[in-house]
């Protein structure tokens, strides 16, 4: 299949809906075999369908995936290697919210944050290396936050989460590099997005989502929220040999807000 990333072999974690969903379908649709991983099974097994009824049968596989578990880190692995044959793209995109100001966040939601936003990139580069190294050239994409470079008052722990990934992703970049490895590592910030996180921000408040999204769009300069396919396509230029020459950097899908 012709594409933009045409014989590449890729895993996505995070990838039953939002945002992991959208990476995994552009990847797919320019030329890639896609792993598509999540908690949620019967949820990732239904994107992946969805991409092979579209791309063709073989194109996508679904595994069901803890992305804090070592273990289950070791069965992706080992499935990207026996499905795909191999692995040349790991998108570390699963995350979540860590809820509370710094009085009110308690350990537990700290610790479940650094586990889910952070451990999961760390095992997962750490799992990968060794298979991307005989698939290369290789990219890893870590999905950050703009809350990774600019704090808020109201939530320490997504910010110290997000910003440990941002670092993480630069200590990676320089040690494939420092190896002769052609393997990158690069970040994505993105501000807010409108993916099923949203759904559930109006579910548990008064206002309506289309009140949530103008109130999340004023404090964005393009005065609006993006969609998870802008985020998608710099997953796409960053897997690709389009961005060949960039590595240990940070690529900021923000509507301009850091620029303020």
């Amino acid at each position: 299949m012709a594409g933009r990333v045409a014989g590449k072999k890729a895993l996505v974690t995070g990838a039953a809906q939002g945002l992991g969903a959208a990476h995994a379908h552009t990847l797919a649709r320019e030329g890639a075999r896609v792993l598509l991983t999540d908690i949620n099974a019967d949820k990732v097994a239904e994107q992946a369908a969805g991409i092979n009824a579209e791309f063709g049968a073989g194109t996508a596989f679904a595994l069901a995936h803890d992305v804090t578990s070592p273990d289950d880190w070791d069965r992706a692995i080992e499935h990207a290697a026996q499905h795909l044959g191999g692995l040349s793209v790991l998108v570390n995109n699963a995350g979540v919210g860590v809820r509370g100001n710094i009085e009110t966040c308690t350990l537990e939601e700290w610790h479940r944050g650094f586990a889910i936003n952070v451990d999961s990139v760390f095992l997962g580069c750490q799992k990968a290396l060794p298979l991307m190294k005989e698939h290369q050239p290789g990219s890893i994409i870590n999905i950050s936050s703009i809350a990774g470079l600019i704090a808020s008052d109201t939530m320490p722990g997504y910010n110290a989460s997000k910003a440990a990934v941002w670092m993480l992703s630069k200590s990676v970049a320089l040690y494939c590099a420092k190896r002769g490895w052609n393997i990158r590592s690069n970040s994505i910030h993105p501000t807010f997005v409108d993916t099923p996180i949203l759904d559930g921000m109006s579910a548990n408040s008064a206002h309506s989502k289309e009140a949530i999204m103008t109130k999340l769009a004023r404090q964005i300069p393009l005065n609006r929220v993006g969609v998870p396919q802008e985020i998608a396509n710099g997953v796409l230029f960053l897997a690709s040999e389009e961005s060949s020459f960039m590595t240990g950097a940070e690529l900021k899908l923000d509507g301009g807000i850091s620029a303020m």
